[in-house]
């Protein structure tokens, strides 16, 4: 009679906490002009609700959303000390006018500033990702050959699914990572988006261009008083597609679905 309770108690927890469910937030991705998928875990219900089931599992390049545990091993590591820390400007002019500054750590995240992570990633070096990709579980845990690149576009050798997204972010809600409770503590506030009386947006954008495509990322939490909702969301479009509004559309349809939902 135990031996069925345990079993009937490990089965009733397995199916709980993979429960899925398919939802159709095809309008949004319509009036966007992009196909992808939302997916989402609720915290509270042990329930993800996804858009499409093999997308769900595909893996692509992480793209800037790789700036979370980027941020996370930097810290750890000493490669950065704080938020506040400054890494100084090579003088270089980027694409991007926001780049060409010196930034702290919290400026890098917000801006998405690629130089600032680069020269942290030659910091961190190859056997410190080695080791916490593998114990972080993140993505296929590759870093290639390339310690600098690895996890954009093209040459990104790092792949990661929408459902591992979300898998990470929960361990990192949960400080359940092989990081220091400051380490916590000091990405979680550089993860900050928007916060309001009602709930707490902690998130990060991606964008890579890979086989042909623009692939745009969206993935983060919001903490409310009762519940915590975790999201990821991967638009694409193909490159000869002119879309100036690509990098706001992924944003604007999260914030679309978020909100027919109640989560925002």
């Amino acid at each position: 009679m135990k031996k069925i309770f345990f079993v009937g108690l490990f089965l009733s927890t397995f199916f709980s906490i993979s429960a899925q469910e398919l939802v159709d937030f095809g309008q949004y991705f319509k009036e966007a002009d992009l196909e992808g998928g939302f997916y989402l875990y609720d915290y509270k219900k042990k329930l993800y609700k996804i858009t499409d089931k093999s997308d769900f599992v595909r893996t692509t390049s992480p793209a800037s959303t790789f700036k979370i545990p980027n941020s996370l091993i930097a810290l750890e590591v000493g490669a950065i000390k704080d938020e506040n820390d400054i890494i100084k400007w090579d003088g270089e002019k980027r694409w991007l006018d926001s780049w060409n500054k010196d930034h702290t750590l919290a400026e890098a995240y917000k801006n998405s500033t690629l130089w600032f992570y680069q020269e942290l990633a030659r910091r961190i070096g190859e056997k410190n990702y080695n080791k916490y990709l593998k114990a972080c579980d993140y993505g296929n845990h590759n870093i290639g050959k390339d310690l600098t690149k690895f996890w954009l576009g093209e040459s990104s050798a790092l792949q990661i699914s929408p459902k591992n997204q979300l898998e990470f972010l929960i361990k990192l809600h949960e400080e359940k990572l092989p990081f220091s409770k400051r380490t916590f503590e000091i990405t979680k506030r550089v993860m900050i988006r928007e916060q309001t009386d009602n709930y707490t947006l902690r998130a990060k954008t991606g964008w890579a261009q890979a086989g042909g495509k623009d692939i745009g990322w969206y993935v983060g939490y919001v903490e409310k008083k009762d519940n915590v909702y975790f999201f990821a969301l991967r638009v694409h479009k193909p490159l000869e597609k002119e879309m100036p509004e690509f990098i706001a559309r992924r944003i604007e349809i999260s914030n679309k679905i978020m909100k027919q939902i109640g989560i925002i």
